[in-house]
């Protein structure tokens, strides 16, 4: 009997035993007002025991009510023993589950509200999974090659030429991993952050000129031509961090830009907002790569011909996170992309 009573009951056995105990105080209060009524003469004993099937005929109302929720709250709780199926279903990591329910606002409601978890569900562990194979592809390249070609290097019988063109890939792949553990470190922290400090006026317009001559060897060595149009702009803001705002576009512009094109760069003023654009005439993107450009680790380029580790966009749209700002992106296969920077004025 202890067992019984220290176990969870189910709902149907809650919702008939409430409406007995519902029933059955009616009867109580009934009966104890009809006594009372007596006890003050209210009411003749002769009446009271008219009244006696009366009570007799309440009796059995409440057991035949009682009866009848036990049998009809099976019915009435299927939808709620669905969801739950549901519910271990999508704990067991099937995220495909979807639940239907109609008749009921509120349970029309509820199925809705579990089929946008299932779904934000299945589109997080398919990031995670992406997430997970781009590190372990990222990290393990460079390894490879640094491993491969120390190999190599052990043989005494390389010429000097090739033996340098080794080191060479070497130094190369040993700072592509410097960097990627850098940017993983950066965004790590940038992400836990809330709040910018160390905030201070400066030229906006000037750091993105700053910007663009550094990043010269790179749109030079393609013959890129970069067409500029800078208002003169003064913004309140950490000028370390949005640094690298401008860093990371233009790199991702020359990137994915052809030999011989045009960016287009332009800063402005507009209503309570500074705005900045970024446009190249590369190749372009499709919806899906539009939708993730985003995701940390996510590229594109699946053939992971183009140098990049999927982070810069990552860290650019924590930081205009941060700069309670904005970002949005166009593209057309083959015509180009264009992003645009919404930041608030000072």
């Amino acid at each position: 009997m202890k067992d019984f009573f220290t176990k969870r009951l189910s709902l149907a056995i809650t919702l008939v035993i409430f409406v007995f105990f519902v029933f059955l105080a009616t009867f109580v209060i009934a009966l104890a007002i009809t006594i009372f009524l007596n006890y003050i003469g209210y009411v003749k004993h002769s009446d009271m025991t008219k009244a006696l099937p009366f009570f007799g005929f309440v009796g059995f109302c409440i057991l035949l009510g009682t009866s009848l929720t036990a049998f009809l709250s099976k019915k009435a709780l299927n939808p709620i023993r669905k969801v739950i199926d549901a519910t271990h279903k999508v704990a067991g990591g099937d995220f495909s589950v979807k639940v239907n329910l109609k008749g009921i606002g509120e349970l029309e409601e509820l199925s809705q509200s579990f089929n946008k978890m299932t779904y934000e569900l299945s589109s997080i562990e398919t990031l995670r999974s992406d997430f997970v194979n781009n590190f372990s592809h990222e990290f393990k390249t460079p390894i490879v090659s640094i491993r491969g070609f120390a190999k190599l290097l052990k043989e005494n019988n390389l010429p000097e030429e090739e033996r340098q063109e080794y080191l060479d890939i070497i130094m190369t792949e040993s700072e592509r991993l410097a960097a990627l553990s850098t940017n993983v470190l950066t965004l790590s922290k940038y992400e836990n952050l809330e709040i910018i400090s160390d905030k201070e006026p400066f030229r906006l317009d000037e750091q993105i000129r700053k910007a663009i001559v550094l990043m010269e060897p790179k749109w030079s060595s393609k013959d890129i031509s970069i067409n500029v149009e800078l208002d003169e702009v003064t913004y309140c803001g950490n000028e370390d961090l949005t640094q690298q705002i401008w860093v990371n576009l233009l790199d991702n512009a020359i990137k994915f830009s052809h030999n011989g094109s045009f960016i287009h760069v332009m800063l402005a003023i507009k209503a309570d907002k500074i705005e900045f654009s970024i446009q190249d005439e590369g190749v372009g993107m499709d919806e899906e790569t539009k939708a993730r450009i985003f995701d940390k680790f996510y590229q594109g380029d699946i053939s992971h011909s183009k140098l990049g580790n999927g982070l810069g966009l990552s860290l650019v749209k924590r930081i205009i996170q941060l700069c309670r700002g904005d970002i949005s992106v166009e593209s057309e296969i083959n015509e180009g992309s264009k992003f645009t920077v919404s930041l608030p004025k000072c």
